[in-house]
């Protein structure tokens, strides 16, 4: 499938002002700095297409590019609260350029997929918003605990089985929302699984990796916890 086909198709399963070169959106429906379901946007394979043409050649200086797709998603009928999120987006997220896909509404903070339209692989993204700070990748491998999880048994195991065995971004499919449970002192955590791979995203799996996302009643960010491996999934 193409990736003007999958960002439809992702898109389609979803429900910073911008001052950059004169590119100035619109009030939103956000509360100021908050992210909400406003901020979804159902983008079209033209878009994609469009962007593409528009902005993979335009400069080589990042924040060019990120002006140049902004400014697509603007012409394509983007909300001006969508286009926000993105400038936030690319601003906390090391440069990448990604449209929120869906959103779920957690309490003390929230969860949105993103995807990532213009990347040939891993196109989908899971952050926690809303909280401190505002934005955290759930997908950055060095907040993990990993510490902990190559201290255990379990892991020291594997190792012997799998000796470049390593973690790797969630296989995640932009549907799937995130477990959440009570966490201590009134905070909240969030279940997430991580595969376990011999050295490359094809190599062995090797299973998985569980982890907390911990935040505090305030909703700030208190870091992760490991919290054991499951094997991987049987073979059909």
């Amino acid at each position: 499938m193409s990736n003007s086909c999958l960002f439809a198709a992702v898109l389609a399963l979803g429900s910073v002002t911008l001052l950059r070169a004169g590119l100035v959106p619109q009030a939103g429906t956000l509360p100021s700095g908050t992210f909400g379901p406003s901020a979804v946007w159902k983008g079209s394979p033209a878009f994609v297409s469009g962007a593409h043409a528009a902005c993979d050649n335009a400069s080589a200086n990042p924040s060019d590019h990120a002006h140049c797709f902004i400014n697509q998603m603007q012409k394509a009928g983007a909300p001006a609260d969508s286009m926000t999120f993105t400038q936030a987006l690319y601003d906390a997220n090391g440069g990448d350029m990604g449209v929120m896909s869906s959103f779920n509404k957690g309490g003390l903070v929230d969860v949105a997929w993103v995807v990532y339209p213009l990347r040939a692989s891993r196109n989908y993204g899971l952050f926690f918003v809303n909280g401190s700070p505002k934005i955290v990748n759930a997908e950055e491998l060095r907040l993990l605990d990993q510490a902990g999880m190559q201290q255990s048994g379990q892991y020291q195991d594997l190792v012997a089985q799998f000796p470049k065995i390593g973690l790797w971004p969630g296989d995640r499919d932009g549907t799937t929302w995130p477990n959440s449970q009570s966490g201590p002192n009134n905070g909240l955590q969030f279940v997430m699984s991580y595969p376990l791979r011999n050295g490359c995203p094809s190599c062995a799996h090797a299973g998985f990796a569980l982890f907390t996302w911990n935040f505090d009643a305030g909703g700030k960010f208190l870091g992760t916890a490991f919290m054991g491996l499951t094997p991987p999934p049987l073979k059909q």
